[in-house]
């Protein structure tokens, strides 16, 4: 430290920008190390080691041996997964619309304050708070044949004069599912929903009430446009989710009757923990993972293109 003219200590010299470019650098670091490590180990690490699984011929018990790509050939060969795939997205495109109408209707139900509202908004949410294996083994209590209280309640009111085979049918099994990720789900979506409408400005729709629209014209030219947003987002986890569904599947259809409910994660369960083909799941896994990823990728570009 040297003196000024005045006799006063001068100020320390600056650091050179690279040198400071360089502290920033390991202090970012430093900051991301922490979350890096369990990205890493979390999602990585195995994500490296399916991919491995997937070019091997990998039994539960024994040494691995390399046979790729016999693992992803297998899979345009299995029946059960090709009506797996397909049973999958007509599931898929059926919750995205319902779920999605189902939410904002009761998104825009709760949206302005008044009285009891608060009350509507927590009993909307509430089946959200479920645990999923729970709220399924319930839907299976209540809509089985044997035990279950729906049948009775529908005789005596006289809606059926038999009982209803809720799960024993296709058709039946399918809308049964449906009824339970609606009830499971919607509060959720309507919660994500009512979050980007309260961002809305109230001046947006007083100007437009003042300019004589009605609640068609706001709804569409005003409110929709401004939640696109909140809507894709929405959008990405019901299709997501929808692609990925197990739960309610194995719990409350078991994929029957004779497979007819049987989703694409299944067919991977079934390889791993009924075949014991651990390559042939993980190369399953892999094609889902890639076919997700593309869905995605796809979705965020049409959407940015609407914007």
């Amino acid at each position: 430290m040297t003196a000024t003219l005045t006799g006063r200590p001068a100020a320390p010299a600056a650091a050179p920008p690279a040198r400071r470019r360089r502290r920033r650098a390991v202090t970012g670091w430093l900051y991301a190390a922490p979350v890096a490590a369990v990205v890493g180990v979390l999602f990585v690490a195995p994500l490296v080691l399916v991919v491995w699984m997937s070019l091997n011929r990998w039994p539960l018990l024994g040494p691995a041996a390399l046979n790729a790509p016999r693992n992803y050939l297998k899979v345009a060969d299995d029946p059960l997964f090709l009506d797996a795939v397909a049973f999958t997205l007509k599931y898929t495109a059926i919750i995205t619309v319902l779920l999605s109408a189902l939410a904002l209707g009761l998104a825009l139900l709760v949206q302005d304050r008044r009285p009891g509202v608060g009350f509507f908004r927590t009993a909307f949410f509430l089946p959200g708070a479920v645990g999923f294996a729970a709220a399924a083994l319930l839907f299976y209590g209540m809509l089985n044949n044997d035990f279950g209280p729906i049948d009775p309640m529908l005789r005596a009111l006289g809606v059926t004069g038999e009982p209803v085979r809720w799960l024993g049918t296709p058709d039946m099994a399918l809308f049964s599912t449906i009824a339970l990720v609606l009830w499971r789900f919607a509060g959720f979506n309507m919660l994500i929903l009512l979050t980007g409408l309260q961002a809305i400005p109230v001046e947006v729709y007083e100007a437009a009430r003042s300019d004589g629209a009605n609640r068609w014209q706001i709804l569409t030219r005003i409110t929709l446009p401004l939640l696109r947003p909140t809507l894709a987002l929405m959008l990405i986890l019901s299709v997501t989710g929808s692609l990925l569904a197990f739960d309610q599947f194995f719990i409350l259809t078991n994929g029957g009757p004779d497979n007819s409910t049987v989703s694409m994660v299944m067919v991977v369960y079934r390889d791993a923990f009924f075949r014991f083909d651990l390559g042939g799941a993980a190369a399953l896994s892999v094609v889902l993972l890639v076919a997700l990823v593309a869905l995605n990728t796809l979705q965020m570009r049409v959407l940015r293109r609407s914007r």
